[in-house]
C-alpha cells in the first residue's frame, strides 16, 4: 500500500531537503531561504516530496518555486497543496492568487492566463522578465468592497439617526430639568416669602 502523503508549513529542520528541491529544479537556493516562512512542504513517511511558495501582498497572493524529488507524487501533491493554499487564502483574506507555474493541474483548477488588462493588478514587487502570468479569482473583490461600503453608509446612518434621537431627548430633559428647576424656585420664592410674612414678628 502507498504512504500517505501529508502536508504541513515547512520549518528551518527542512531547509537541507528544500535547498536539494530547489537546485534540482535550478532555482537559486540562497533567495528563497531567506523565505523560508513561505514555504508549504508534502511529505511521506517523514521524507519530503515537493514544496510551493505562498506569499501574500494584502489581497493578492503569489504561487511560486513549486518543485518536487518525486515527480510521481506531484498531481496528488497538488491536491494538498491546493487545498491547504484555499484555507490559507480564505484566513488570510486573499481574493487573488497569481502563479507562473503552468502545469496542466494548476489549469484545471481555474488558473487562466491574465491579459493585459489584469496584469495591472499584478503587484509590482512580483513583476520580473517572464510575461506569463496566471491567475485565480477566489472572491470578486470589487463586489465584496462595494457591498462593505454600502455596509459602511447604512450604518453611519444609522449612527447619525441615533445621535440625533440621543440629542433631542437630551434637549428635552435639560428642558424638563429647567422647567422643574424654575418651578421648584419659584415655589420656594413662594414660601419663604409667605413664612416671612406670617412670621410672628413679622407684625411687630
Amino acid at each position: 500500500m502507498k504512504p500517505p502523503l501529508t502536508v504541513r508549513r515547512a520549518t528551518i529542520y527542512d531547509l537541507d531537503s528544500l535547498k536539494a528541491i530547489w537546485v534540482a529544479m535550478r532555482v537559486p537556493p540562497d533567495n528563497l531561504e531567506k523565505r523560508l516562512t513561505e514555504f508549504q512542504v508534502v511529505e511521506s513517511e517523514g521524507k519530503i516530496n515537493g514544496t510551493i511558495g505562498i506569499q501574500v501582498q494584502g489581497s493578492q497572493a503569489l504561487l511560486h518555486s513549486e518543485g518536487y524529488l518525486d515527480f510521481s507524487t506531484a498531481d496528488e501533491s497538488r491536491e494538498l497543496f491546493w487545498e491547504r493554499i484555499q484555507k490559507l487564502a480564505s484566513n488570510l483574506g486573499v481574493f487573488r492568487i497569481w502563479t507562473q507555474e503552468d502545469c496542466p493541474f494548476w489549469l484545471r483548477e481555474g488558473f487562466q492566463r491574465a491579459d493585459e488588462a489584469l496584469l495591472k493588478r499584478l503587484p509590482e514587487g512580483w513583476q520580473n522578465e517572464n510575461p506569463t502570468w496566471f491567475s485565480r479569482e477566489l472572491k470578486n473583490e470589487e463586489a465584496i468592497i462595494t457591498a462593505l461600503n454600502t455596509q459602511f453608509a447604512s450604518f453611519l446612518a444609522d449612527e447619525r439617526k441615533q445621535a440625533t434621537r440621543l440629542s433631542d431627548g437630551a434637549r428635552k430633559l435639560t428642558l424638563t430639568v429647567t422647567v422643574l428647576g424654575f418651578g421648584i424656585g419659584i415655589i420656594s420664592f413662594a414660601v419663604a416669602f409667605y413664612l416671612l410674612l406670617h412670621h410672628p414678628l413679622a407684625g411687630r
